[in-house]
């Protein structure tokens, strides 16, 4: 489901438009460098510049057109013009030398040479620097696309030879629309909240949503339900997440490491309860200040992040965050996983009653 045109490419039309533009007059350039987080496109899009540069189609607009001999041949990946290379296992200088000595050879079948360099940032310092000269004066036949999802680890020097595109973290509903196409093309019934957790859990990233979704493709026989989202990812439901919040905030000790128990004995992942009710609690601190607006949580979810926010203050939200923000990182007491949890509720409890810590004991 990688998509194999511009025009399929989901949620980056900035990049996508300017170098469509780009290529419809002609004015591409000899290096570009794709900075942004895992599975936004970096990937992608450089592979369909790469079909772009080298189709035969007359127009330059309709570029790439999927239906030439090029096209197909870098579809199908035996296309030797296009060269990927992983930075990460090939960062020494020698790597690039010998980069510089192949680019001069003319392309074998296409216009240009295109070489995409994955994870740039990995290159070591002195490959750096040889990759410098290249990239100033590189053959008329030689496109290099850089891809980074750690841009301030690129060395100015080498950004400044490039023309630079950020990818930004795809919107849920982009994702949701994604999903929702690929499962109408499978013929897979999906419930819309399951593409919607689907789409919350993968945090912008696409490629992880995708990922996900056929995962639980071979799981699920029939529809694909919430429910059966939460089982095979080992998350908890929102309405129990809030249960544990609602019982945090009236200062209820006994009820919320019950509950913590329960579900981490279903089998919920701990780190990833953490993160949940991390969740939860900056939606209650965007609705104590005033930023209800963001929260993209069901409206009865929502409410009872309203209702939280009438009971605390900043202060105490931003407590209740770090605490969790702990637990969630925390992975040292693997023999009793729910324990950094309960740490953390205690904790975080601390701060419940306004000028009067809670009594534990």
């Amino acid at each position: 489901w990688r998509p194999k045109s511009f025009d399929e490419v989901v949620g980056q039309p900035a990049v996508v438009q300017t170098i469509q533009n780009a290529i419809s007059a002609d004015k591409t350039v000899h290096a570009y460098l794709f900075s942004g987080p895992r599975g936004t496109g970096k990937t992608t899009v450089a592979r369909i510049l790469a079909k772009a540069l080298n189709c035969i189609h007359s127009d330059l607009s309709l570029r790439p057109c999927n239906s030439c001999e090029t096209c197909q041949a870098v579809a199908m990946g035996r296309f030797l013009d296009l060269i990927e290379i992983d930075a990460a296992s090939n960062n020494s200088v020698d790597d690039i030398r010998d980069l510089r000595d192949k680019i001069n050879y003319s392309p074998g079948h296409g216009a240009y040479k295109v070489y995409i360099v994955d994870e740039v940032h990995m290159l070591s310092g002195a490959a750096f620097n040889a990759l410098l000269k290249t990239l100033e004066e590189p053959p008329q036949h030689v496109v290099f696309v850089l891809a980074t999802t750690e841009l301030h680890k690129v060395p100015a020097t080498v950004k400044s030879r490039c023309q630079s595109h950020s990818f930004r973290r795809i919107s849920i509903n982009d994702i949701v629309s994604r999903l929702r196409e690929i499962s109408s093309k499978e013929s897979i019934e999906v419930e819309d909240a399951a593409l919607y957790e689907l789409a919350k859990h993968s945090t912008g990233s696409l490629r992880d949503a995708v990922s996900l979704l056929d995962q639980i493709m071979m799981s699920e026989k029939n529809t694909i339900t919430l429910s059966g989202v939460h089982n095979i990812l080992g998350i908890a439901s929102d309405n129990l997440v809030s249960e544990i919040v609602e019982a945090l905030t009236q200062g209820n000790v006994d009820s919320g490491l019950r509950l913590i128990n329960e579900t981490i004995n279903n089998g919920v992942n701990p780190n990833q309860l953490a993160t949940q009710i991390m969740g939860f609690l900056r939606g209650v601190l965007l609705c104590s200040t005033g930023n209800g607006d963001l929260v993209d949580f069901s409206d009865q979810i929502f409410s009872i992040m309203q209702e939280c926010e009438k009971i605390l203050n900043t202060n105490q939200i931003i407590v209740m965050l770090q605490a969790f923000d702990k637990a969630s990182r925390d992975n040292s007491a693997s023999w009793q996983p729910q324990l950094t949890l309960e740490m953390a509720f205690v904790d975080a409890m601390q701060s419940v009653v306004v000028g009067h810590p809670v009594d534990v004991s």
